[in-house]
Protein backbone atom coordinates (compact mmCIF):
# COMPACT_ATOMS: atom_id res chain seq x y z
CA UNK A 1 0.00 0.00 0.00
CA UNK A 2 1.21 3.49 -0.82
CA UNK A 3 -0.39 6.39 1.10
CA UNK A 4 -0.28 10.11 0.14
CA UNK A 5 -0.35 12.52 3.49
CA UNK A 6 -0.96 16.35 2.51
CA UNK A 7 -0.42 18.49 5.71
CA UNK A 8 -2.62 21.54 6.20
CA UNK A 9 -3.59 23.12 9.05
CA UNK A 10 -5.31 26.61 9.00
CA UNK A 11 -3.43 28.30 11.30
CA UNK A 12 -1.19 30.42 8.54
CA UNK A 13 -0.34 33.74 10.18
CA UNK A 14 1.73 35.46 7.02
CA UNK A 15 -0.54 34.59 4.42
CA UNK A 16 -3.98 33.73 6.03
CA UNK A 17 -6.10 30.14 4.85
CA UNK A 18 -3.01 30.34 2.51
CA UNK A 19 -3.83 26.10 1.92
CA UNK A 20 -7.49 27.30 0.89
CA UNK A 21 -7.04 30.43 -0.91
CA UNK A 22 -7.25 30.83 -4.21
CA UNK A 23 -3.90 30.28 -6.64
CA UNK A 24 -4.89 31.00 -10.56
CA UNK A 25 -8.26 30.22 -9.92
CA UNK A 26 -8.38 26.71 -7.83
CA UNK A 27 -7.74 26.40 -3.86
CA UNK A 28 -3.75 26.01 -3.52
CA UNK A 29 -3.93 22.86 -1.82
CA UNK A 30 -6.00 21.14 -5.08
CA UNK A 31 -3.27 21.52 -7.26
CA UNK A 32 -1.08 18.84 -4.76
CA UNK A 33 -4.33 16.72 -4.90
CA UNK A 34 -4.44 16.19 -8.75
CA UNK A 35 -0.71 15.54 -8.77
CA UNK A 36 -1.03 13.04 -6.46
CA UNK A 37 -4.42 11.64 -8.37
CA UNK A 38 -2.84 12.16 -11.92
CA UNK A 39 0.26 9.61 -10.61
CA UNK A 40 -1.79 6.66 -10.26
CA UNK A 41 0.55 5.94 -7.51
CA UNK A 42 -1.35 6.07 -4.16
CA UNK A 43 -3.97 4.11 -2.79
CA UNK A 44 -5.19 6.73 -0.47
CA UNK A 45 -4.90 10.19 -0.34
CA UNK A 46 -4.95 11.95 3.01
CA UNK A 47 -5.24 15.24 4.20
CA UNK A 48 -4.15 16.09 8.05
CA UNK A 49 -5.55 19.53 8.73
CA UNK A 50 -7.37 20.63 12.09
CA UNK A 51 -9.38 22.92 9.29
CA UNK A 52 -12.91 22.13 8.47
CA UNK A 53 -13.10 24.73 5.47
CA UNK A 54 -9.58 22.81 4.30
CA UNK A 55 -11.18 19.37 4.89
CA UNK A 56 -14.39 20.40 2.63
CA UNK A 57 -12.14 21.75 -0.27
CA UNK A 58 -10.25 18.24 0.11
CA UNK A 59 -13.21 15.95 -0.01
CA UNK A 60 -14.21 17.86 -3.02
CA UNK A 61 -11.28 17.53 -4.68
CA UNK A 62 -11.00 13.82 -3.97
CA UNK A 63 -9.04 13.47 -1.25
CA UNK A 64 -9.72 11.24 1.60
CA UNK A 65 -10.20 13.52 5.40
CA UNK A 66 -10.27 9.59 7.78
CA UNK A 67 -9.12 11.88 11.21
CA UNK A 68 -9.43 16.02 12.07
CA UNK A 69 -5.68 16.58 13.37
CA UNK A 70 -5.30 16.52 16.97
CA UNK A 71 -4.82 20.25 18.46
CA UNK A 72 -0.63 19.48 19.82
CA UNK A 73 0.04 18.80 15.97
CA UNK A 74 -1.71 21.84 14.63
CA UNK A 75 0.83 24.96 16.49
CA UNK A 76 3.45 26.86 14.84
CA UNK A 77 6.38 24.71 15.77
CA UNK A 78 5.46 21.01 14.66
CA UNK A 79 7.26 19.75 11.92
CA UNK A 80 6.11 17.84 9.14
CA UNK A 81 7.63 14.20 9.95
CA UNK A 82 5.92 14.32 13.65
CA UNK A 83 2.19 15.36 11.16
CA UNK A 84 3.41 12.47 8.50
CA UNK A 85 4.04 10.04 11.17
CA UNK A 86 0.66 10.72 13.03
CA UNK A 87 -1.18 9.70 9.40
CA UNK A 88 0.96 6.89 9.13
CA UNK A 89 0.24 5.46 12.54
CA UNK A 90 -3.84 5.88 12.33
CA UNK A 91 -3.34 4.23 8.34
CA UNK A 92 -1.98 1.21 10.01
CA UNK A 93 -4.41 1.48 12.72
CA UNK A 94 -7.68 1.97 10.72
CA UNK A 95 -6.84 0.66 7.79
CA UNK A 96 -3.42 -1.74 7.34
CA UNK A 97 -0.09 -1.88 6.54
CA UNK A 98 1.39 0.94 4.08
CA UNK A 99 4.93 -0.13 2.62
CA UNK A 100 5.59 3.87 1.31
CA UNK A 101 4.34 6.97 2.47
CA UNK A 102 5.05 10.36 0.75
CA UNK A 103 4.73 13.38 2.45
CA UNK A 104 3.30 16.25 -0.23
CA UNK A 105 3.14 19.89 0.90
CA UNK A 106 0.09 21.52 0.20
CA UNK A 107 1.65 25.00 -1.16
CA UNK A 108 3.20 23.19 -4.49
CA UNK A 109 0.98 24.30 -7.27
CA UNK A 110 4.23 23.13 -9.36
CA UNK A 111 4.33 20.01 -8.51
CA UNK A 112 3.98 17.64 -11.72
CA UNK A 113 3.21 14.06 -11.47
CA UNK A 114 6.38 12.54 -13.30
CA UNK A 115 8.36 13.51 -10.24
CA UNK A 116 6.47 11.56 -7.72
CA UNK A 117 6.52 8.87 -10.07
CA UNK A 118 10.43 9.07 -10.56
CA UNK A 119 11.16 9.31 -6.73
CA UNK A 120 9.08 6.19 -6.04
CA UNK A 121 11.04 4.06 -8.79
CA UNK A 122 14.32 5.49 -7.51
CA UNK A 123 13.33 4.60 -3.93
CA UNK A 124 12.54 0.68 -5.26
CA UNK A 125 15.35 0.61 -7.37
CA UNK A 126 18.15 1.35 -4.43
CA UNK A 127 16.95 -0.90 -1.28
CA UNK A 128 19.33 0.46 0.60
CA UNK A 129 17.99 4.01 0.86
CA UNK A 130 15.10 5.16 2.76
CA UNK A 131 13.69 8.56 1.35
CA UNK A 132 13.55 10.32 -2.46
CA UNK A 133 12.76 14.34 -2.01
CA UNK A 134 12.54 17.17 -4.40
CA UNK A 135 15.31 19.47 -4.80
CA UNK A 136 16.63 22.13 -7.22
CA UNK A 137 20.19 24.20 -7.50
CA UNK A 138 20.52 27.27 -6.52
CA UNK A 139 19.86 30.48 -9.13
CA UNK A 140 23.52 31.48 -8.28
CA UNK A 141 27.14 30.29 -6.36
CA UNK A 142 25.94 30.33 -2.89
CA UNK A 143 29.93 30.44 -1.74
CA UNK A 144 29.34 34.31 -2.81
CA UNK A 145 26.65 34.95 -0.71
CA UNK A 146 26.31 38.36 1.17
CA UNK A 147 26.02 39.11 5.34
CA UNK A 148 24.23 42.34 6.10
CA UNK A 149 25.40 44.03 8.94
CA UNK A 150 25.50 47.58 10.06
CA UNK A 151 24.29 49.02 6.56
CA UNK A 152 26.98 46.81 4.68
CA UNK A 153 27.89 43.93 3.11
CA UNK A 154 30.31 41.40 4.49
CA UNK A 155 31.38 37.72 2.18
CA UNK A 156 29.74 34.84 4.11
CA UNK A 157 32.82 32.65 2.62
CA UNK A 158 35.37 35.39 2.10
CA UNK A 159 38.11 32.41 0.69
CA UNK A 160 35.21 32.06 -2.38
CA UNK A 161 34.62 35.65 -2.42
CA UNK A 162 36.63 36.10 -5.16
CA UNK A 163 36.41 33.20 -7.69
CA UNK A 164 34.35 32.39 -10.76
CA UNK A 165 31.04 31.13 -10.70
CA UNK A 166 32.48 28.49 -13.05
CA UNK A 167 34.83 27.12 -10.27
CA UNK A 168 32.44 26.60 -7.35
CA UNK A 169 30.08 23.49 -7.41
CA UNK A 170 26.48 23.54 -7.59
CA UNK A 171 24.71 23.78 -4.55
CA UNK A 172 21.19 22.69 -4.12
CA UNK A 173 17.90 23.19 -1.23
CA UNK A 174 14.68 21.39 -0.83
CA UNK A 175 12.25 21.77 -3.01
CA UNK A 176 9.32 21.98 -0.53
CA UNK A 177 7.89 19.86 -2.47
CA UNK A 178 7.29 15.89 -1.54
CA UNK A 179 9.03 13.10 0.72
CA UNK A 180 8.79 9.89 0.07
CA UNK A 181 9.73 7.65 2.20
CA UNK A 182 9.75 3.55 3.27
CA UNK A 183 7.18 3.54 6.38
CA UNK A 184 9.13 1.70 8.36
CA UNK A 185 11.66 4.33 8.15
CA UNK A 186 9.27 7.62 8.50
CA UNK A 187 8.32 5.87 11.82
CA UNK A 188 12.45 5.41 12.62
CA UNK A 189 14.99 8.26 14.03
CA UNK A 190 16.71 8.21 9.83
CA UNK A 191 16.77 11.60 8.94
CA UNK A 192 15.90 12.92 5.49
CA UNK A 193 18.98 14.83 4.21
CA UNK A 194 21.09 12.65 5.04
CA UNK A 195 23.01 9.19 3.24
CA UNK A 196 19.66 7.65 3.69
CA UNK A 197 18.17 9.72 1.05
CA UNK A 198 18.01 10.10 -2.73
CA UNK A 199 17.73 13.79 -3.66
CA UNK A 200 15.46 14.18 -7.19
CA UNK A 201 16.58 17.18 -9.08
CA UNK A 202 13.91 19.09 -10.10
CA UNK A 203 13.71 22.50 -12.39
CA UNK A 204 13.99 25.67 -11.19
CA UNK A 205 10.86 27.03 -12.96
CA UNK A 206 9.05 24.00 -11.11
CA UNK A 207 9.79 25.48 -7.41
CA UNK A 208 8.90 28.42 -5.67
CA UNK A 209 8.57 28.51 -1.86
CA UNK A 210 5.20 30.07 -1.08
CA UNK A 211 5.65 31.69 2.04
CA UNK A 212 5.14 35.52 2.30
CA UNK A 213 3.10 37.93 0.52
CA UNK A 214 5.62 38.72 -1.82
CA UNK A 215 6.35 34.31 -2.73
CA UNK A 216 2.72 34.37 -3.69
CA UNK A 217 2.85 37.05 -6.26
CA UNK A 218 6.24 35.69 -7.49
CA UNK A 219 4.60 31.91 -7.73
CA UNK A 220 1.19 33.56 -9.32
CA UNK A 221 3.62 35.16 -12.46
CA UNK A 222 5.53 32.28 -12.58
CA UNK A 223 2.71 29.62 -12.61
CA UNK A 224 0.98 32.15 -15.33
CA UNK A 225 4.38 31.84 -17.57
CA UNK A 226 4.14 28.20 -17.17
CA UNK A 227 0.35 28.11 -18.58
CA UNK A 228 1.21 29.85 -21.42
CA UNK A 229 4.14 27.65 -22.36
CA UNK A 230 2.33 24.69 -22.17
CA UNK A 231 -0.06 26.08 -24.05
CA UNK A 232 2.01 27.15 -26.93
CA UNK A 233 3.70 23.58 -26.89
CA UNK A 234 0.29 21.81 -27.50
CA UNK A 235 -0.14 24.17 -30.51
Amino acid sequence: MKVAVIPARGGSKRIPKKNSKEFAGLPLIAYSIEAAKKSGLFDHIIVSTDDTAIANIAKAYGAQVPFMRPENLSDDITGTRDVTNHAIEWVKQHIGEPAFCCAIYATAPFLQAEYLQQGLQALVEQSDKSFAYSVTSFAFPIQRALLMKDGYALPAFEKDIAKRSQDLPEAYHDAGQFYWGRTEDYLSSKAIFSEYGIPIILPRHLVQDIDTPEDWYRAELMYQAYIARQQDNSR
